[in-house]
């Protein structure tokens, strides 16, 4: 059955549609500053998920202590928007990227991370086209195996090479322990704190993330701040990790049923170039069918998402505009230019996606 509110994107906006939920999405961020304010941790939001100047911009109005970025284009249109205190949380490299690196901090205050010699060794030259210090972080592995260095000894060195260079401070550390790794990422942390204060040095920035780590806020004892970013939309993901619930999901991707040409199967207008491949962590299919949870998207083509009828009593027909929450919404709002804006069955307009397909 198709909502009041569907019907009315479907005619006016046309789908597939990705849209944003504004008292949720207002309900989210001022639920996380909370969280944050109660444990005394920083809110260093992550623009990944939304990629929208004005989203953070009411991230920072609501009490944020600057903003996070994974690449230097997102920093770039950030910094265009009038936002200050950036954390860009991924080894630059390369003389492109120091130059665009040091133009930013000229106007913009900027933190980078680094995990090996090769990008403290590159960053001088940013801080020197800034001409003034730039702050780096050491980023810490403590158990997803991602980026960071792998042993507290490393952490320590990073840190004094960090200090010893030119144009450069040492600022602290980033982690990002996995959900059930606080312990481990506690003792890395103690065992680098004090080999950096055995040298001289101290940690003024202690960097946790991200949203699936909201139920362990707090529990770094040292932290200074916090990096989470999809919990301005939330999606299956985060609900299946215990921090959300699906009133928490603030954005749905709203598609039409163009087909059903047999009992137990339909097609949705919104395939892999919508709801993306991403399978999150294991979840059975690619959404969750608001309107009908027991339906299952089983699989795409590019423009076409393929239903699994056969465990749903209830059943769309052809024309019916569902609702979805996505498995992963970071990489589904990086599939499109602008999502549309509703406050209760009101259209509000459009926002533009501004970072999407910053890549560098």
């Amino acid at each position: 059955m198709t909502t009041p509110l569907a019907a009315k994107i479907a005619r006016e906006v046309g789908t597939p549609a990705l849209v944003i939920d504004m008292d949720r999405v207002e309900h989210n961020i001022a639920r996380v500053q909370v969280m944050c304010d109660a444990v005394g941790v920083a809110n260093r939001p992550h623009i990944k998920t939304h990629k929208s100047p004005l989203l953070a911009q009411m991230q920072i109005a609501a009490g944020a202590k600057g903003i996070t970025c994974q690449k230097l284009g997102e920093a770039e249109v950030m910094a265009e928007a009038g936002i200050d205190d950036i954390l860009i949380s991924y080894n630059l490299l390369g003389d492109e990227k120091m130059a665009r690196l040091g133009a930013l901090h000229e106007r913009v205050d900027m933190t980078v991370a680094a995990d090996n010699e090769v990008v403290i060794a590159g960053l001088p030259a940013a801080a020197a086209r800034a001409g003034r210090p730039l702050g780096v972080v050491v980023e810490c592995d403590t158990g997803r195996q991602r980026a960071g260095v792998e042993t507290p000894g490393e952490a320590i060195a990073l840190a004094r090479a960090i200090a010893a260079s030119d144009g450069l401070v040492f600022k602290g550390f980033m982690l990002y322990p996995t959900e059930d790794g606080w312990p481990r990422a506690q003792r890395f942390f103690d065992e680098a704190l004090a080999g950096i204060r055995a040298h001289g040095l101290d940690a003024a920035m202690v960097s946790t993330g991200g949203s699936p780590n909201l139920k362990n806020l707090g529990r770094l004892k040292g932290a200074t701040e916090h990096r989470p970013g999809t919990y301005i939309y939330n999606d299956r993901m985060q609900v299946a990790a215990g921090v959300a619930g699906w009133d928490d999901c603030a954005l749905t991707v709203y598609s039409t049923v163009v087909s059903r040409a047999g009992p137990e199967r339909g097609i949705l207008d919104a395939g892999s170039k919508t709801l993306t491949s991403d399978p999150g962590g294991g979840l059975d299919g690619f959404g969750l069918i608001l309107d009908h949870p027991e339906a299952r998207i089983a699989k795409f083509a590019e423009e076409h998402g393929f239903l699994d009828l056969s465990r749903s009593n209830s059943r769309p027909n052809v024309g019916d505009v569902v609702r979805i929450v996505p498995n992963h919404v970071c990489v589904v709002v990086n599939m499109v230019d602008e999502v549309v804006m509703v406050r209760g069955e009101e259209i509000l307009g459009v926002l533009p996606v501004a970072a999407r397909g910053k890549l560098k």
